[in-house]
């Protein structure tokens, strides 16, 4: 009964051994068991890892958008000549943008009786303001065209919510007004002194990240010098590149087009950030791994039963001619096939579930009429998800590897029979 590798007759004999007879059942409960696990774990993988992608990609181009690439800012504290420092850096090949800034942080409080927040200005002229895409596209009808010099300001629409400056509707209520408070000068003995000055919010953006919704404020460049006593200065030139992965590719460059310059860059500035979603990325991928790998062990306790309950019928295949090849052969089929048909579900399971995670996470949220996925701790107001082709054919590959190893042994004990002893007591 020699015959060629994988013939039909290996594969039907497989077929065979999968379907359970009454008395079979429970080699046939063990196979549901590991194909499950195997389906599980893989669709598992599949949907964290997709999460976690979309959690940095997501994170990473609201972080940039709005805060750049690279921060120059003078090591003495002023930039007198920020604008020729700005054209000197817009001039390098591979900067994409260059404006400069005046930031600072202050008390911010609404109407009478509301709370009292802390918040960041980022002073900018109304033309460099309109070319910052992630905050532009998201601004309120006519915000631009009222953010243009006198006391106008422009806030996140989280931080309008929260001084109770927006109707039902999420439009700014009429003669909407803040007032920023900032220190100005020493502590003196009965404290230290303020700055208080009032405000018109003339629009609100919203880039989908909870933080800056709640704590950045835009003011005209000028005004923001008036406020800070930055008058002819700026604390910063905002900078971005073609490249922000290479991003210290051109922080020699700026160095030398802006000496005395402190260059900070995107990396250096959330580097613990990044790195701890990475770490977190990582070990997700190894716990889950175990699902996998125990799916795995199921597959061998279930092939190892099925060859001892399968003796006399291998034993009978031996004396008709079968080599061990064949046996071997014929059990790696039926043990693969589970792994096989396991992984090609979970990818599929994990696809789908991925590429609708906001739409499940909605629904369960009416569902248990409860908020899912928090923006206050999470930071982003929708739960983002990004398959890697890369991810689903590593997942896809270690599931098969494991099915196929846990397959081995079973299959190694089938073709190692005896035919003699197996048919003694028959």
């Amino acid at each position: 009964m020699g015959t060629r590798p994988f013939a039909a007759i290996e594969w039907a004999l497989a077929g065979r051994y999968l379907r359970a007879r009454k008395k079979e059942r429970t080699v046939s409960v063990i196979s549901v068991i590991s194909f499950l696990g195997i389906m599980l774990g893989v669709a598992t993988l599949i949907i964290v890892m997709s999460v976690m992608n979309g959690f940095r990609i997501e994170l990473l181009s609201k972080i940039l958008g709005l805060n750049g690439h690279i921060v120059v800012q003078s090591i003495t504290g002023t930039m007198p000549e920020f604008d020729a420092d700005t054209a000197a850096i817009r001039a390098l090949p591979g900067v994409t943008r260059a404006v400069p800034l005046v930031d600072g942080q202050v008390m911010v409080r609404g109407q009478e009786g509301s709370v009292t927040t802390g918040a960041m200005v980022r002073g900018i002229r109304r033309a460099d303001l309109a070319t910052l895409t992630v905050v532009s596209n998201t601004l309120s009808p006519g915000a631009l065209d009222g953010f243009q010099g006198g006391n106008s300001i422009i806030i996140g629409s989280r931080l309008a919510d929260q001084m109770g400056l927006r109707d039902r509707s999420g439009a700014l209520i009429p003669g909407a007004r803040l007032t920023l408070i900032g220190a100005d000068g020493p502590v003196t003995a009965v404290g230290p002194t303020t700055r208080r000055k009032t405000y018109d919010v003339v629009g609100t953006f919203t880039i989908g990240m909870s933080e800056y919704d709640q704590l950045i404020i835009f003011m005209p460049f000028d005004q923001a010098q008036l406020y800070f006593r930055k008058e002819g200065d700026a604390t910063g030139i905002e900078t971005m590149v073609e490249a922000p992965e290479r991003v210290e590719d051109w922080v020699g460059t700026i160095r030398r087009a802006v000496p005395d310059a402190r260059v900070t860059t995107w990396q250096t500035t959330n580097a613990s950030f990044f790195n701890a979603i990475q770490v977190e990325r990582t070990v997700m991928f190894l716990i889950l791994t175990l699902i996998i790998l125990v799916a795995s062990l199921n597959i061998i306790s279930g092939m190892i039963m099925l060859v001892k309950d399968k003796g006399r019928d291998i034993a009978i295949l031996r004396t008709m001619g079968a080599t061990r090849g064949t046996v071997m052969r014929v059990f790696l089929i039926a043990g693969a096939s589970i792994g096989v048909v396991g992984t090609l579900a979970g990818v599929g399971l994990g696809l789908l579930f991925a590429l609708n995670v906001e739409n499940i996470r909605q629904f369960l949220s009416g569902l248990l009429g409860m908020q899912l996925f928090d923006p206050l701790i999470y930071f982003l107001s929708r739960l983002p998800a990004v398959v890697q082709v890369s991810d689903v054919v590593t997942i896809g590959g270690l599931a098969l590897g494991l099915s196929f190893l846990a397959t081995l042994y079973p299959a190694w004990r089938a073709a190692r029979l005896d035919p003699v002893e197996a048919l003694r007591y028959e």
